[in-house]
């Protein structure tokens, strides 16, 4: 087996393995939403920092966007992205497999997968960008947590990709 194979089929899983994930996010955010929907809101209200740390907030109450149309606008456009993201990544699985089989330029199907991991990638830094704005680290270090670890995770997929 050439080295060119191994690789191939490293990239395939490694990018599978970021669409199976980031597709059961989507599934939750889709069939049950009120769980990730009611987390969104806290953070976008800072109902928990302003119960928890209420001198902190009154500095940055500012901006609290507390409208819930608004929220759950934010909330669908956030899984309308991470749809296409998944979307994407399917597309790369599929395509660095067919590359395996010599049914698909490599270079052609280690873009599509890039792009995926891309998206995945810019999803989790994207999350910890607006939630350092909105200060979710108060209240919310769990999610900013996960949120680095998968933007790790997710670039050093890019990195394989990139080979």
């Amino acid at each position: 087996m050439s080295f060119e194979i191994v690789l191939l089929i490293a990239q395939a899983s490694a990018t599978f393995f970021l669409a199976a994930w980031l597709s059961t996010g989507v599934f939750e955010n889709v069939f049950y939403s009120d769980l990730n929907r009611t987390f969104t809101s806290e953070v976008l209200d800072f109902t928990r920092m302003r119960e928890q740390y209420p001198d902190a907030y009154a500095r940055v109450a500012h901006r609290r966007i507390a409208n819930p149309i608004v929220q759950n606008g934010m909330f669908r456009l956030i899984v309308l992205w991470e749809l296409v993201a998944v979307l994407a990544l399917w597309a790369g699985v599929v395509a660095l497999v067919l590359a395996v089989f010599g049914n698909l330029e490599p270079d052609a199907a280690r873009a599509w997968a890039l792009l995926g991991a891309l998206l995945f990638t810019s999803t989790w830094a994207g999350f910890l960008i607006v939630g350092n704005w909105f200060c979710y680290w108060f209240c919310h270090e769990g999610a900013q947590n996960t949120h680095y670890q998968m933007t790790l995770w997710g670039f050093a997929t890019m990195l394989l990709l990139a080979v």
